[in-house]
């Protein structure tokens, strides 16, 4: 397993909505990690994705995250189940992926990413759910199927690679 690649990545993001955040252990935390993610893919180039599950039901995408990237409103939990999800995604692109609820619509979308043979990333301080536990689970479950779990950092500078990238002190303050 090579180094995650900012010209082949798309960041992901799955249903961060006002409605469900504050029903998140540490949504806050989880959000500013997403938002340091969005952060290092605009400097970098690396194209978002982002969804909403039942957005009538949920609300929109939290404040921080809005306009990230293009949106996919859906009613499966599995975001594979949204004809226009897999349509944005590029066949050979990896897919770095943070969002909620790791057991439920977060976990199902990777779990079927990883069916389809995708390169999937899940960024662990950028996923949530309501209680830690079924974070945890699924966090394991995810990696026994081929899942590579990662945290904020590790992403920003696998896609920077060196100290010497022109944007590695604008990254840095991200993660400061």
């Amino acid at each position: 397993m090579s180094l995650m690649d900012a010209g082949r990545s798309r960041l992901v993001i799955i249903d961060f909505q006002a409605r469900l955040m504050p029903a998140i252990h540490d949504g806050a935390r989880l959000v500013a990690n997403a938002r340091r993610l969005v952060d290092a893919a605009k400097l970098l180039g690396v194209p978002v994705l982002m969804t909403e599950e039942n957005p009538e039901g949920l609300g929109a995408t939290v404040a921080e995250l809005a306009g990230a990237g293009p949106v996919v409103a859906k009613m499966s939990f599995d975001s594979c189940g949204a004809p226009a999800f897999l349509e944005a995604l590029a066949d050979d692109e990896e897919l770095i992926l943070c969002g909620c609820e790791a057991h439920v619509c977060f976990g199902q979308t990777v779990l079927s990413l990883l069916a389809r043979k995708r390169r999937v990333f899940v960024v662990q301080d950028a996923v949530g759910a309501r209680m830690p536990e079924s974070k945890e689970v699924a966090l394991r479950r995810m990696e026994r199927h081929g899942a590579e779990i990662v945290t904020t950092e590790m992403v920003v500078f696998e896609w920077l690679r060196t100290a010497e990238h022109p944007q590695f002190r604008a990254a840095v303050k991200l993660i400061k």
